[in-house]
Parts: C-alpha cells; sequence; structure tokens
C-alpha cells in the first residue's frame, strides 16, 4: 500500500468509494450520491496546506482516502478543521484507515497551522470510533437523532484532537 497525496486522476474512485456509503452505509449522512462535477469542486477545495487530501493505493487505485476540510466557515474557527475517512468497502479490515490516519495527521502536525482536529462519527460507526480512539481522539458528546437514513434516525458522535 502506498499512501500519497490526492491527484485528479483518482477522483473517480473516490467519488466510487463515496458513494457506496451514501447508498449502502451511514458513515456519511448524505442520501444522495454525487457527481464526478460535485466532487471535482470538493477536490479543488483541498491543498498541501490546512486543508491535504490523501489517498491509499492498491492495485494501481486509490481504495481509500483522508481529507482534513473546513470545521466553520467563521474566522475564530481557522485553526480548527473536521476529518474524514473513507475506505473502499471491498478493502476494509486492512489496516488501511489506521495508514490514513497516521499520514494525515503527522501532515496536520508538520503544517502548523491546525490546532483541533474534529470528526463527527455516526454513533453506531464502532470501526470508525475505535481507529480515532487509537490515535488519541477523545469523546466530547453526542447530538441524538440529528440525522435520518434508511428510515432511522441517526446520532452523531463529536471526537476531538488538539495538536
Amino acid at each position: 500500500m502506498i499512501i500519497r497525496w490526492a491527484e485528479k486522476s483518482d477522483l473517480q474512485s473516490l467519488v466510487d468509494i463515496f458513494n457506496y456509503e451514501v447508498l449502502n452505509g451511514t458513515a456519511s449522512f448524505s442520501i444522495r450520491p454525487r457527481s464526478l462535477e460535485e466532487r471535482t469542486v470538493w477536490f479543488e477545495q483541498h491543498d498541501r496546506g490546512r486543508f491535504p487530501l490523501i489517498v491509499a493505493e492498491e492495485d494501481k487505485r486509490a481504495v481509500g482516502y483522508a481529507s482534513l476540510s473546513v470545521y466553520r466557515d467563521n474566522d475564530a474557527y481557522a485553526a480548527t478543521v473536521e476529518l474524514s475517512v473513507y475506505v473502499d468497502h471491498e478493502y476494509r479490515g486492512r489496516k488501511i484507515g489506521d495508514a490514513l490516519m497516521e499520514e494525515l495527521l503527522r501532515i496536520a502536525k508538520e503544517n502548523g497551522e491546525v490546532h483541533a482536529i474534529i470528526s463527527v462519527i455516526t454513533a453506531d460507526n464502532a470501526a470508525s470510533i475505535r481507529l480515532h480512539e487509537k490515535f488519541g481522539f477523545q469523546f466530547c458528546g453526542i447530538t441524538r437523532e440529528v440525522g435520518r437514513k434508511f428510515g432511522r434516525w441517526l446520532d452523531a458522535a463529536f471526537y476531538q484532537l488538539n495538536i
């Protein structure tokens, strides 16, 4: 496995990974699949500074990705970012999430512009919660029944790591 910066040529794989979760899981509160054009706009919001986007490559394609994005659109939140990690469902259980998390946190620490990293995790996503806790994220609280997907209410758990 190779962890590297995301490239435009990875976009279709990233769209497929995200849309699988939109249609089949609750890791994303999105209920509508995203188009390549929409994800291109998302891709372009990332950089090699405060908002990195990295991929895990196996079999010559992106099989997972991790990113830091704007947490809130207010100036006082400038040093706070939101973390996302997604792994292709066919590649789960291979420590790809661990490798992505380790590299993304290294980049954030090295960058020096980030102070707080927030993850909003579906409260029943035990694998994601374990991953975050493994890397030192602390549970901050839960918002109850804030998302509705597949005919049921979902809770959101907030995790934070200050670096």
